[in-house]
């Protein structure tokens, strides 16, 4: 008995930590920074502050609760970010006719799927008494209301997938990030020598060649890695603000350019080949990809009950922005639009300040977007070292997920394609096929028309299809490339 009291005892310790890093998670990162380019601007110590005994989200009455024009900020933010950049390579990939269509249709089944699953949240709310789920949660107890006793016996399994998508989602971010940051500053460095204030002549300029992307990316690996040792992301705040304001302020300029001078656009495809239709797919959906902080910013409204609005208003703000740019930016520049809108702007030092301005704004982003797969990683890792150790076995996971996220980068360097990957892999299933399957778990013993059950399906499928075909060609690309990635600028002609 004494024997066994002993073991008992030895293993408190490590289930107390892997128990409180759970429950840290639970409580903390399902927020506004689990999607896309949202920027946490409180502490983990004080989040822990907000919250019930039981370890979760008070619906209502909270000291710190957002207005309804703070969640439409919130919203915009998590949704607008380097996405927004890669579409107008994806009108060409879909046509100019097509491309703006599909956005749309994307754009409106992306909604709707946020909606299912704010409405199927608050369905267990109400069901189990708790004051809030998060996403991994609504599925693994959607499951567990599942008719199939097998669904119902692996419902755990619900909360894992989630995390995994979501993990895959994150760590996919910080290598579009890598390509991001080396293919813009190489082209400002190697166009130094010939930049010039003059932003609407087009000049003959020598390219003076400095090294391969790859290389900027290891150049910028030890400075991701000191970022993401700052754990508290109360102190990357004033960072955080720094990249939304030159985030902003980049995204204008760019708009600014894009509606001069457009082109006849006579010669553009209305639809362009199938063969690069799923490419489209991918990187359309990995921009619309805002579903991980719709529960959250639902959760922290004074009142909740206008966040339908909210979302439909915020999201349709949003469509507009993705389907302008795509579409400007495409008359713009044509067939040498690249994977970025950045790397097409004109060799002035205005719109190089434009590239370096939104290039730091996306360094700082990283720590925020490596922030919810570290603490879901990490915690694994520390509940099974010695306690001493606790902050060494932290500091080098991060850098492990670091190096591991510059590697797959150096591995892909083409960001158009790494953005439709990433898109196809996993903004997919958690945009598109999950939340319709959800809806059918969850109300499928409650009885749902034929027609519901037939949309979901549809929903599913068309996701599942996107997942299955864009990995596959996006993949395909990457071993067989149809053609060489263009590196040319349409505002110059490189000698």
């Amino acid at each position: 008995m004494l024997i066994k009291e002993e073991e008992k005892s030895k293993k408190i310790p490590q289930f107390r930590k892997l128990t409180m890093s759970t429950q840290r998670l639970r409580d903390e990162d399902y927020r506004d920074y689990s999607s896309t380019d949202a920027s946490p601007e409180e502490s983990p110590s004080e989040g822990l502050n907000n919250f019930s005994s039981s370890g979760s989200y008070m619906r209502f009455g909270e000291s710190n609760s957002t207005t309804w024009f703070q969640t439409l900020i919130h919203l915009l933010k998590s949704n607008i970010g380097t996405g927004l950049l890669g579409l107008p390579l994806a009108v060409k990939n879909a046509g100019i006719l097509m491309g703006p269509l599909s956005l749309l249709v994307i754009g409106l089944v992306a909604v709707h799927c946020m909606s299912i699953l704010v409405k199927c949240a608050h369905r267990f709310c109400y069901r189990l008494n708790k004051p809030f789920v998060d996403y991994g949660d609504t599925v693994m107890y959607g499951l567990e209301a599942s008719p199939v006793s097998w669904l119902r016996n692996h419902a755990h399994w619900g909360r894992h997938i989630v995390d995994f998508f979501l993990i895959v989602t994150q760590l996919g971010f910080c290598c579009i990030y890598f390509v991001f940051l080396a293919d813009n500053f190489k082209q400002v460095i190697e166009m130094a020598n010939g930049t010039t204030s003059n932003c609407h002549n087009n000049e003959t300029v020598i390219l003076t060649p400095t090294m391969d992307s790859r290389l900027y990316m290891l150049t910028f690996l030890p400075f991701m890695v000191l970022l993401v040792f700052v754990r508290n992301l109360r102190a990357l705040s004033i960072f955080s603000l720094l990249a939304n304001i030159t985030m902003a302020v980049s995204l204008v300029m760019i708009y600014q350019f894009t509606v001069q001078n457009i082109p006849d656009p006579s010669h553009l495809p209305l639809v362009a080949s199938w063969k690069t239709y799923p490419l489209f797919f991918g990187t359309a959906i990995f921009a619309f990809e805002g579903i991980g902080m719709v529960l959250p910013l639902e959760n922290k409204m004074k009142d909740p009950k206008k966040f339908s609005l909210i979302l439909y208003v915020g999201m349709t703000i949003v469509t507009a922005l993705y389907i302008s740019l795509g579409i400007l930016g495409y008359l713009q520049f044509g067939a040498n639009i690249q994977g970025s809108i950045t790397l097409n702007l004109p060799n002035c030092w205005l719109y190089q300040s434009v590239k370096l301005l939104y290039s730091v704004g996306i360094f700082f982003t990283y720590a925020l977007q490596f922030y919810v797969p570290a603490e879901i990683i990490i915690p694994f890792f520390v509940a099974r070292g010695p306690e001493h150790c606790e902050l060494v076995i932290d500091l080098s996971v991060r850098t492990v997920l670091v190096c591991l996220t510059c590697i797959l980068a150096i591995l892909i360097p083409r960001l158009d394609l790494v953005i439709s990957l990433v898109g196809s892999v996993s903004s997919s299933a958690l945009a598109l096929i999950i939340p319709p399957l959800l809806e059918i778990t969850t109300y499928y013993s409650e009885g749902m028309s034929p027609i519901t059950i037939v949309k979901d399906a549809l929903i599913s499928i068309l996701g599942f299809m996107g997942f299955v075909v864009g990995t596959c060609l996006t993949l395909y690309e990457l071993v067989q490339p149809s053609s060489a990635p263009i590196i040319i600028n349409s505002t110059s002609a490189f000698v």
